[in-house]
Parts: C-alpha cells; sequence; structure tokens
C-alpha cells in the first residue's frame, strides 16, 4: 500500500510538472496569447506584440471565426495556411498555382478567407493560399492582410495599427 501511494505521488507530480512546463514553453513560443487592443480618440485600433524567443512575432487570432495562430510574415505575399489546418477550418480549395517559397517552388490553392482577425483588428475577404507541403500549425500571416496596417517595430514589440 505504501509503495503504491509513493507511485501514485510520483505521477501526480510528474503529470503536473509537464502541465506546467508545456504551458511555460507555449507561453515562450507564442507571448501574444491574449492580446488587449488600444482604442485612440480617432478611431486607431492598436495592437502590441511581443517577439518570441526564437525572434518570430506569432499571436493567436482567428480565421472566419475559428481560432489559429498566427506567424507573422512580411515576406510573404498572402496569407499561406497548412492544407491540415485548412481542411479543419472548412477552407475550399480555388484555382492551383505556383508560389516560392523558402524551400523553392511549390503548388497553392487559392482561397478567400471571410474574415482575419488579430485581437480586435479584423480584414474581411483577405486572399490566402492553402499550401499542402507547409508542415506546421501556424498561418503565416503575410501581406494581403498586414498591407492594410501601419506596422511599427521598436525592440522587441510590434505595433500593429488599424485606421478606420
Amino acid at each position: 500500500m505504501g509503495l503504491a501511494m509513493q507511485v501514485l505521488a510520483w505521477v501526480v507530480l510528474l503529470g503536473l510538472g509537464v502541465f506546467y512546463f508545456n504551458d511555460v514553453l507555449e507561453r515562450q513560443l507564442n507571448p501574444n496569447q491574449r492580446l488587449q487592443t488600444q482604442y485612440t480618440e480617432d478611431g486607431v485600433r492598436e495592437v502590441v506584440l511581443q517577439r518570441n524567443r526564437l525572434g518570430h512575432y506569432v499571436t493567436s487570432g482567428e480565421i472566419n471565426g475559428q481560432p489559429v495562430t498566427f506567424l507573422l510574415d512580411t515576406g510573404a505575399t498572402g496569407v499561406a495556411i497548412p492544407e491540415a489546418l485548412a481542411n479543419r477550418l472548412g477552407l475550399q480549395r480555388g484555382r492551383a498555382y505556383q508560389t516560392q517559397t523558402a524551400n523553392g517552388m511549390a503548388i497553392s490553392y487559392a482561397t478567400t478567407l471571410d474574415e482575419v482577425a488579430v485581437a480586435d483588428i479584423r480584414l474581411p475577404h483577405v486572399r490566402a493560399g492553402i499550401v499542402p507541403g507547409l508542415q506546421t500549425d501556424e498561418v503565416l500571416l503575410g501581406m494581403s492582410f498586414l498591407k492594410h496596417l501601419e506596422f511599427t517595430q521598436r525592440g522587441d514589440s510590434l505595433t500593429l495599427r488599424q485606421y478606420l
């Protein structure tokens, strides 16, 4: 009985440790899970993102009202969505086209997103591509979204501004 209680105690302790450290690692990869939107007197919506430990701007957001994780990519022409995530979101594949990626040429499928949101910054009808070869759970948030915003980087912060 004593040995069983010790084993149970260790299992519970290890489980709590995994739960705690998994949350810590997730916050290090995505420090922007709970964003606040600031509103200025002239109607500007402003969101400040913190850089993650790898030097990237990763944030929680939404596509068509469904939660996703974005990796901001100013070098990407459009929004690039991994195929598995696109399937979960119920996105329809449009015409096929070739794209140049960091890993070479790839085939993508055009789609239009009803709405893309980062906190309270929301844009309708955003062009995107479904990318079968993209092996990540993150959506690359490219210029088809970002070109509608003003963004400024200072130190480890990136400020997004939407003028209405």
